[in-house]
């Protein structure tokens, strides 16, 4: 059989040396936001990851190849595609089936960092539980791989557009770890704080590493969440965003929005409801979470090293 996963030769070099990776998803790329933004930003996230001493694995499924790691040919070529599939875990193998290009969510990239070997994931924020889910049952399926599939994630927190207390509780069900980065608060996206206590806080990478690898010595399944804050000087307050998010769900249930196309609406009138203010601040955050990806990816592979 053959294997499901092909590794660019830069990720395939850095794993076989035992150097750390960092894993990136593309929805980011194709559904985040335009061209020639989307390429340029694409890049910095990679150059972040590899400034801080790892090699970034941007995830994608190409013509039906699911690949870690893209050349910057490849990049350029998703950066510009049209129809791309926002692939999760329940389309990921018919989109590859049909010989399809998708670009990999949360859910999706986790899968495929497991298959590469690739144990630390950055993105931007987490799906989660939508507001009105009590009726709709909107809820991401990046739940549900966070709780079986042993990745540890670097986001900002849930996206602020969610129903932030029923996320937690969601995660507190399936046994994941939600470690706030440096604060006790738990971070909402394009703000520091959601006004909810985080389950648990931890202050350097050194910590989160050695949590993930005692997670695997214990054999629990699943992997953790960590919840970095967005830096100080890209925030948009609470108090400011809320009401933005607000209106933007009211917009969104007029036009019948609802699944998948949910999330892309919403950032999408959010973006213009702030006059593009909240795509700075989402780039400021990836950025910051590629930072901490990498120290986190770096201080696993000392780790064990030194443990072996």
């Amino acid at each position: 059989m053959t294997t499901p996963i092909t590794l660019s030769p830069a990720v395939a070099k850095a794993l076989d040396e035992g150097r750390p990776v960092v894993a990136l998803e593309s929805t980011i790329i194709t559904h985040g936001m335009p061209w020639p933004q989307n390429l340029e930003v694409a890049r910095q996230v990679e150059a972040t990851v590899r400034a801080g001493g790892a090699e970034p694995a941007t995830m994608a499924v190409l013509d039906g190849t699911l690949h870690a790691g893209l050349t910057d040919e490849q990049l350029e070529a998703l950066a510009q595609a049209k129809g791309v599939a926002k692939i999760s875990r329940a389309d990921m193998a018919v989109c590859m089936a049909q010989g399809g290009t998708g670009a990999t969510t949360v859910a999706a990239t986790m899968i495929a960092a497991q298959l590469a070997g690739i144990e630390v994931f950055a993105t931007g924020g987490i799906g989660g539980v939508h507001k009105g889910a009590e009726t709709s049952f909107d809820i991401s399926a990046d739940l549900q791989e966070l709780g079986h599939t042993a990745v540890t994630v670097i986001a900002a927190g849930a996206k602020a557009i969610l129903d932030i207390p029923k996320t937690l509780e969601v995660l507190e069900t399936l046994g994941v770890p939600v470690i706030a980065f440096g604060q006790d608060q738990f971070p909402a996206f394009w703000s520091r704080e959601a006004g909810l206590r985080a389950p648990l806080r931890m202050d350097d990478a050194a910590s989160i590493a050695r949590a993930h690898i005692m997670r695997g010595t214990l054999g629990l399944p699943g992997g953790q969440l960590v919840a970095n804050p967005i830096p100080v000087e890209a925030e948009i307050a609470r108090e400011v965003i809320e009401p933005i998010i607000a209106e933007a769900n009211r917009d969104a249930e007029a036009h019948g929005i609802w699944g998948k196309d949910t999330t892309p609406y919403l950032l999408q009138r959010i973006f213009e409801l702030t006059e593009g203010k909240s795509l700075e601040s989402n780039i400021a955050l990836v950025l910051n979470n590629a930072r901490l990806a990498a120290e986190i990816a770096t201080e696993m592979c000392k780790q064990r090293v030194n443990a072996g």
